[in-house]
């Protein structure tokens, strides 16, 4: 089992049955409707109840969730611990996260929206890469540790990290930036970009620079907009109005530091964090500049390398990882001009 969890700005389940839980997804032609399991709802049911039926279930037909759940996402031991059930349910018996059980089921009641815009994009997705397989979906409650949780067939959400920008119990431990993308309309496209990481992960190595992981990501965020919609980088990436417009206007400002810096070819890991790292770049361009600056950066190359490469399908551009050729090609220029 591969598990790729990662803050980059970086994852049936026999058959279900019960506790409000959905019943798979298919696969055809013309339908190809997502079901989210609600683990979370079975998981509920065995804190709250010491549900013997439900532990059965957790450690019987969900063995693969439940063991990156306690493995994983918690920590807490091994699913080869005679007593790891009981760790499990006395972990969840916390005040804090009794009540983050009751806040989450009455947050997500049902996920009706988000079953439809996952399906919608995945039945995008397989258009323009028809050979992929879709994971089984789940939402979990991972005690405000990963947003999504990927294996080479499952992916899951914990939907205690898109409980929106005001929940109170946030305030506790977030800062306003990060609240600020743990809304629930980040769901879907944190679904598709941490599965297309993924399936294209950037192989680091001593050599891997700033341009790299820049033109990397953005390809990533510029192929996530395109299968859901949205109408430009900063929407897709979760920017207010305002983040997006500062970047439009600080653009050419952003690519000169960059260039007379020569951060481009920069591998220092510190130079790396100012760009890449989910946090602000206030240190680098002021109080206003916004989170993974240089992922939009690398998505402004991506967008102009497409402009003149009309005839590149995504599946094509996501293959691509000579990235200083793409960058060449694009004639990328933040003030209009034709390179």
């Amino acid at each position: 089992m591969k598990l790729r969890i990662s803050w980059f700005l970086i994852s049936v389940l026999l058959l279900l049955g019960g506790c409000g839980m959905g019943t798979g997804h298919t696969t055809g032609k013309k339908e190809n409707k997502i079901s989210i399991l609600r683990y979370d709802k079975l998981l509920s049911e065995y804190v709250r109840s010491n549900s013997f039926s439900a532990m059965q279930k957790l450690n019987m037909e969900y063995r693969q969730p439940t063991k990156i759940l306690i493995e994983n996402v918690l920590a807490i031991g091994t699913v080869r611990d005679d007593t790891i059930s009981q760790k499990l349910k006395q972990y969840y018996s916390d005040t804090t996260l009794l009540r983050l059980i009751d806040d989450v089921e009455k947050q997500f009641p049902h996920l009706d929206d988000v079953e439809r815009k996952l399906s919608k994009g995945f039945e995008k997705l397989q258009k323009e890469l028809p050979d992929i397989k879709i994971p089984l979906i789940y939402a979990q409650i991972s005690a405000f540790n990963e947003s999504i949780v990927l294996t080479d067939t499952l992916l899951g959400i914990s939907l205690d990290k898109y409980m929106g920008k005001d929940y109170s119990l946030y305030k506790r431990f977030y800062y306003d930036y990060q609240c600020q993308l743990m809304s629930p309309e980040r769901i879907v496209p944190d679904c598709f970009v941490y599965y297309l990481m993924n399936l294209y992960a950037l192989e680091y190595h001593e050599r891997t620079c700033l341009l790299d992981l820049m033109v990397h990501y953005g390809k990533i965020d510029y192929v996530v907009q395109k299968i859901l919609g949205y109408k430009d980088i900063g929407e897709s990436m979760g920017y207010t109005v305002g983040e997006n417009h500062w970047c439009k206007t600080h653009e050419k400002a952003i690519w000169s530091h960059i260039c007379l810096n020569q951060h481009l070819d920069a591998t220092d890991p510190s130079v790396l964090r100012r760009y890449m790292k989910p946090s602000p770049a206030t240190e680098l361009f002021g109080e206003s500049a916004p989170i993974l600056i240089g992922s939009w950066m690398g998505a402004q190359i991506v967008s102009s390398y497409m402009k003149r490469h009309k005839r590149t399908s995504l599946k094509e551009l996501l293959e691509l990882t000579d990235y200083t050729l793409m960058l060449q090609e694009s004639g990328y220029s933040p003030d209009g001009t034709i390179n």
